[in-house]
């Protein structure tokens, strides 16, 4: 089934996993959490007689799950993965009983590049994200399962808050995943920006269901024990690939290399037992369909961080127009990356000036292995606040940049210059987007 990108649109590793797993249980245990698992076997054997007959009251489909994209995943890998509290799933049962009535629905992904499908043969139809749509699709033929991936290589939760609302949320998603666990660091800042986006969808006014996808690196590093403490805090659902895959290899059961081409990124295989998790996940809370309670209550949980990024977007050359041009193009498109307006310089001495109304200014900017990218200065109210250097030429490849330049609690008026930098290594810069909220 093709599923394309907008369809109809340090510790060891051992030690963190360690870490990660005991986090998760013991505060699984401190909130009271229980285990999808264990109560997915408890609910077959009160809905299925010894004879294995359906008790009355249990739909027969209910308890037939959709056959697994693959056998990738042992029982073991799977308990691992969902070690977390499963949390409040009214808001997934809901989807699916709409959709078990007929009602089409639309399901949606956001996080970088694995969420993109980055090194799956065929990012179109062998990601995880297409394998989760692909469930939907299964589960419910009769109706039109819409699909949004928003997932864009090499970003952060920063980049995602200020632009789930155009990328995401507009297209009124039913079902969402988020991840960016191998993107984000493990700092105040990220779990801010993280914290943010999750309340962003939360609290959307179509109230989808939300789920948290935590990757890994090869040597266990991600941001799974931040993120599931906000998903603690928020009683989300909660998968983790690094939890089921790393044991594994360390207990010989396969190498890294059967399930990535590099230190970060699934491959086919990789993303199928993602996919396969996920199968099982969704599979467990439809056979318990019965046992969820119909009422979905509002998101009312306070926020865990400030929130600052509440009314976070993105503006670039279709919607700022700059006070002036200076060095620069007003307007430069047909690259790479995804968004096709932005301003562009192959060098000069004069900066391209902005106003620009908002609390909080970041900078999304493009770094570049060609040398020819240079170092450029960022003025805020006639001071000096960053130098950013678009220059990658010992990094792994184009991309794109987001950095926090100013924050406060107020909104103001402020002018914002861009300036070649005097000591600059290149010529060329290249401003994407102004991140405001």
């Amino acid at each position: 089934m093709k599923c394309g990108k907008y369809e109809n649109r340090k510790l060891n590793r051992v030690e963190g996993i360690c870490l990660a797993m005991c986090m998760a249980l013991l505060l699984a245990g401190c909130v009271g959490g229980e285990n999808l698992g264990e109560q997915n076997s408890e609910s077959e054997e009160s809905a299925v007689g010894n004879s294995g007959d359906i008790q009355e009251g249990q739909a027969e489909e209910q308890v037939e799950p959709v056959p697994l994209p693959s056998d990738y995943v042992t029982e073991e890998m799977y308990q691992r993965a969902i070690a977390f509290q499963q949390g409040d799933l009214t808001r997934l049962a809901a989807v699916m009983r709409r959709a078990q009535a007929g009602e089409d629905i639309t399901v949606g992904v956001i996080g970088g590049s694995i969420t993109e499908g980055y090194s799956a043969s065929d990012r179109n139809k062998s990601s995880y994200a297409c394998y989760m749509r692909s469930w939907w699709q299964e589960r419910f033929p009769n109706i039109t399962v819409e699909y949004v991936n928003a997932g864009i290589g090499g970003t952060s939760s920063y980049l995602g808050v200020h632009r789930v609302q155009e990328e995401l949320l507009d297209y009124k998603p039913d079902f969402v995943i988020v991840e960016f666990s191998v993107n984000d660091g493990n700092n105040i800042f990220y779990k801010r920006s993280y914290d943010n986006l999750l309340r962003r969808i939360l609290l959307d006014e179509n109230m989808p269901a939300l789920m948290l996808l935590f990757t890994t690196q090869e040597n266990g590093t991600n941001t799974q024990v931040n993120d599931a403490l906000l998903g603690f805090g928020y009683e989300l659902p909660m998968i983790s690939y690094g939890n089921a895959v790393l044991p594994a290899i360390e207990a010989g059961e396969f190498a890294w290399k059967d399930i990535s081409p590099d230190n970060i990124h699934p491959n086919d295989r990789g993303h199928a037992i993602i996919g396969e998790l996920l199968y099982r996940y969704l599979n467990d809370v439809y056979a318990r369909l019965d046992e969820i309670p119909e009422e979905v209550a509002p998101f009312t949980a306070a926020a865990q961080t400030k929130e600052r990024y509440m009314e976070g977007r993105i503006l670039d050359a279709s919607n700022l127009t700059p006070l002036s041009v200076g060095s620069f193009t007003d307007k430069q498109n047909g690259w790479y990356f995804p968004y096709d307006d932005y301003w562009y310089t192959e060098g000069g001495d004069e900066p391209i000036v902005f106003e620009i109304e908002a609390a909080n200014i970041g900078l999304l900017y493009q770094r570049d292995v060609n040398d020819a990218f240079g170092q450029y200065d960022i003025y805020i109210d006639g001071e000096l606040v960053r130098t950013l250097n678009g220059n990658f030429v010992n990094g792994w490849g184009n991309s794109m940049e987001s950095e926090e330049l100013y924050t406060s609690d107020e909104k103001a008026v402020h002018r914002v210059e861009v300036r070649k930098n005097p000591d600059s290594t290149g010529d060329r810069f290249t401003v994407i987007g102004w991140l405001v909220s």
